[in-house]
C-alpha cells in the first residue's frame, strides 16, 4: 500500500511513521500540509509532534490546512486514516472524531512507556491484534487528556468505538482512561501514544507497535 504521511510546520514524528510504514511493507509517501494533494495514497497518516497555530488550541488551525480538505473528504470514502498525538488531535478538531484533547491533569509533559489494552480490533488499524491484547506503547504528550460530554462517551463505549486504554497509572486524566477511539465506520483511528516508536527491537521499547501498520494489509484484502 501506498501509505501517505503528512508533514505539518512543526511536525517532529513524520519520519519516525514513514519508517513505520516501510518497516510494516508499504511504500511511505511524504504529504505537505500546503497542497491539496494526496498522491493517490491508500492511507494516511498524521503523525504526532506539534503544529502551527497550537498556541490557540492543538490542533485548531491544522484543520484548515489544504491536505485536510483532501483528507476530511478522503474519509468519508472510506480512507484509513490514523492519527498520532497531535494527528489525534486534528481529527477531533477536524470533526472526524469527537471529543477533544486538552492539558495533562497534572500540568506536566510525560514522557514514557505506557502499557495498553486492545479494545476494538476490528478497525483498519487494528485488526493484526487480538481484542484483550496487552501491549507497550511510547507515549510523549502535554496535552494528551481525551474529553467529551458523558452522552458521547456512553455512545463511544456502547458502539464499541474506544480502541485503546490505559492500563496501570492514567498518565495524562483521559476520561475512562481512553488512549484512542475510532470512526463509526472504523477507518479513522485517532490514537495519544506513539506506536511509531514502538516498531524496531533496536530502540527499547519493542515492537508492540508495528501492528497498527501492518493491519491496513488485511484491510485491503476484506
Amino acid at each position: 500500500m501506498k501509505v501517505g504521511v503528512v508533514t505539518f510546520p512543526g511536525s517532529l514524528d513524520d519520519d519516525d511513521a514513514r519508517r513505520a510504514a516501510r518497516l510494516a511493507g508499504h511504500d511511505a509517501v511524504a504529504l505537505w500540509h500546503a497542497d491539496a494533494d494526496l498522491r493517490g495514497v491508500d492511507a494516511v497518516v498524521l503523525p504526532g509532534g506539534f503544529s502551527y497555530g497550537d498556541y490557540l488550541r492543538c490542533g485548531a488551525i491544522s484543520r484548515f490546512a489544504p491536505v485536510m480538505t483532501e483528507v476530511v473528504a478522503a474519509a468519508g470514502r472510506g480512507l484509513p486514516v490514523l492519527g498520532i498525538c497531535n494527528g489525534f488531535q486534528i481529527l477531533c478538531e477536524s470533526h472526524l472524531l469527537p471529543g477533544a484533547l486538552i492539558r495533562n491533569d497534572h500540568r506536566k509533559f510525560v514522557c514514557r512507556d505506557q502499557r495498553l489494552r486492545i479494545e476494538n480490533n476490528s478497525t483498519a488499524w487494528t485488526n493484526a491484534y487480538d481484542q484483550g491484547d496487552e501491549v507497550t506503547i511510547v507515549l510523549k504528550n502535554g496535552e494528551g487528556g481525551f474529553v467529551a460530554d458523558e452522552a458521547t462517551l456512553d455512545r463511544l463505549e456502547g458502539e464499541g468505538r474506544v480502541v485503546a486504554r490505559y492500563l496501570d497509572d492514567n498518565p495524562n486524566g483521559s476520561l475512562r482512561d481512553i488512549a484512542g477511539i475510532t470512526s463509526e465506520r472504523g477507518n479513522v483511528v485517532g490514537l495519544m501514544p506513539h506506536p511509531e516508536h514502538a516498531v524496531e527491537e533496536l530502540t527499547g521499547s519493542g515492537t508492540d507497535g508495528l501492528g497498527f501498520f501492518t493491519s491496513l494489509a488485511a484491510t485491503v484484502l476484506r
